[in-house]
């Protein structure tokens, strides 16, 4: 059998790197994709069993983005899974925040996922089918603070790719959503402030958080049954479940939570 195909966006750190470790040591040829072309290239160069490829990309660019799907799909004649797992957060409260900000977290978060998406879907459908894993948050289920558009482009994320399931089910298209807590990368460090600038600091529930070896292992493990939507982390997955059935609880708790 040939080796099957992983194209992973945001692979030159934190859980998308990890990701790219899990599936080349299963024998998954890997495409790498981020905007730092050198570590990506570190990445691919400790990346076991068989050949992989480096594929620089800008999900702010959305109008690059056709061409890149293109380049990735003829790598390896196809792409059996797509992993989303690039993307940008924010630790800025919404009244200090410039519209500029907000938009440039969604053309990251939210248009330069669903654009690849757009262009990928039909060459999966001609090929037979294909799979799709989406990294959101848990804040795709609950907003915070300090994480206004951060949480409106992961709740976006969500209802598409609610959407698309349904949508593209007959044509064997599988989606999976993916929710992490609190996992131990340098997402708050690279986080966008109201200035736009990076945060530059690194929460502490960041900190003590779930590695991202660990995560990565377990989206394997979850991608591979199928599963439409999963959380990953400690206890602020109950987050979720206190939102849903008793949000008023929920409401007070996460307006006194240390959330930054």
């Amino acid at each position: 059998m040939s080796q099957k195909t992983v194209w992973i966006t945001g692979a030159s750190s934190g859980i998308g790197k990890a990701l790219a470790e899990v599936y080349a040591k299963n024998n998954w040829q890997v495409i790498l994709s981020a905007r730092r072309e050198k570590e990506l290239e570190m990445v691919k160069a400790n990346l076991p069993n068989g050949e992989h490829f480096v594929l620089p990309l800008d999900l702010a660019k959305a109008e690059e983005l056709e061409a890149k799907t293109a380049n990735a799909w003829d790598l390896n004649q196809g792409i059996d899974l797509l992993i989303h797992s690039g993307g940008i957060s924010q630790r800025a409260k919404a009244k200090e925040t410039p519209l500029s900000v907000d938009r440039k977290i969604m053309e990251i978060d939210y248009f330069g996922t669903i654009a690849i998406t757009k262009w990928i879907i039909p060459k999966m459908v001609e090929r037979g089918g294909g799979q799709l894993g989406v990294i959101t948050s848990l804040v795709g289920k609950f907003g915070t603070p300090y994480r206004s558009a951060y949480a409106a482009a992961k709740h976006a994320l969500h209802g598409f790719f609610d959407s698309l399931r349904a949508e593209e089910h007959d044509n064997n298209i599988r989606v999976s959503l993916i929710l992490p807590g609190f996992i131990k990368t340098n997402v708050s460090v690279n986080a966008l402030t109201e200035s736009g600038s990076k945060l530059n600091e690194m929460d502490d529930a960041q900190a003590n958080g779930m590695t991202a070896e660990r995560c990565a292992e377990i989206i394997f493990k979850n991608l591979e049954k199928g599963k439409n939507e999963f959380l990953i982390g400690g206890k602020e997955t109950f987050g979720v479940y206190l939102k849903r059935f008793v949000p008023g609880i929920f409401s007070k708790i996460i307006r006194k939570t240390n959330v930054r």
